[in-house]
């Protein structure tokens, strides 16, 4: 299994985000002693975040696509490839 398919095996699948996204809503609503504002004002970060963080799985999903297509066509030369190397290692 390459490198790519296993960071993508690793990853949460949208029917676990979705789940984990219900239990830190339902546990947000269960903790809250305020007004029902505060709750809509929680519920709401909670759901631009959640979005937040899709966005940016997506965003990561589309890069490593363009990184994977540039490595296999040869258009990466060494200095650009230990660079990368560097950072996918952080």
């Amino acid at each position: 299994m390459s490198s790519r398919q296993s960071a993508r095996a690793s990853r949460l699948t949208e029917d676990e985000i979705n789940h984990l996204i219900f239990k830190l809503h339902a546990s947000l609503q269960h903790h809250s002693n305020s007004t029902c504002n505060k709750k809509r004002s929680a519920a709401k970060i909670l759901k631009r975040t959640c979005n937040y963080i899709k966005k940016l799985q997506r965003e990561v999903d589309d890069l490593s696509d363009q990184l994977s297509q540039r490595f296999a066509s040869g258009d990466i030369n060494a200095a650009d490839a230990d660079i990368i190397t560097r950072l996918l290692q952080l």
